[in-house]
């Protein structure tokens, strides 16, 4: 392994582990490192989805051993996400658009890590169709971008007092495996690509994300690397913006 795929790896594993801790798969943060890389758009998204699909997997499985898994919640928002997440995966988008919406999407995930609350006051769970419509939104959106959507999702749930942070972790980790496979079933109507030494980059990111699902599920997240991730975030967002 050469000393660029070495420094590739160190930054996938961080990003998987920090995500991981909060039920996350990661793909903005494997997006915002591929477009610090310069990853073409059409290897990005695919890549992504992929990495998305072992790392919440990999987390839900931690949060349901911990007993912090809420079906009734996850159910509609579900049934809305997948459809829409297919389609989101499918509709044609131009790479200039695409960069700018992931940009936004990213400038988002910065202002969640770095504000990031719980909300001690908890609600009755909202009715099926407004879950339905969250879910369903989410779903395309995410579809567009190659993502799982638990950035989302998460505060929504949190702020909202429908689901405290562990059991919030535990619903965004299957929704994000479910997102991700269902706009991953979009890319192969499509040409796409992986990224080069895929190999190297799923395995470090499996790594990573057993790792921080574990400290996740059993102790206090890594606070102190959210202030990392939110740096390589915003250097992504400039990269996007002005390139």
């Amino acid at each position: 392994m050469d000393q660029l795929l070495l420094f590739y790896a160190l930054c996938f594993f961080l990003v998987a582990m920090l995500y991981a801790s909060v039920g996350h798969g990661g793909a903005s943060g494997y997006l915002a490192l591929m477009a610090l890389f310069g990853f073409a758009p059409l290897i990005m998204k695919p890549t992504a989805l992929i990495l998305n699909l072992l790392v919440s997997l990999v987390a839900f499985l931690s949060f349901y051993k911990a007993q912090f898994f809420r079906p009734k919640l996850l159910w509609p928002l579900i049934i809305g996400s997948i459809p829409f997440a297919y389609l989101g995966a499918i509709v044609p988008l131009p790479d200039a658009w695409y960069k700018k919406i992931l940009a936004l999407i990213l400038l988002f995930s910065v202002l969640r890590l770095l504000t990031s609350q719980s909300n001690t006051s908890f609600k009755r769970a909202p009715k099926f169709w407004m879950l339905f419509l969250i879910g369903a939104g989410i779903g395309l959106l995410s579809g567009m971008i190659g993502m799982g959507g638990g950035i989302l999702l998460s505060p929504i749930l949190i702020l909202a007092g429908w689901a405290n942070q562990k059991e919030t972790a535990a619903i965004s980790a299957v929704f994000i495996f479910l997102n991700s496979l269902a706009g991953l079933g979009g890319q192969f109507q499509k040409r796409f690509e992986l990224a080069p030494d895929m190999v190297w980059i799923a395995a470090t990111v499996l790594a990573g994300g057993w790792l921080g699902a574990s400290i996740g599920a059993k102790k206090v997240p890594i606070g102190q690397m959210k202030w990392l991730l939110a740096t390589v975030l915003i250097m992504a967002v400039g990269k996007l913006f002005f390139t």
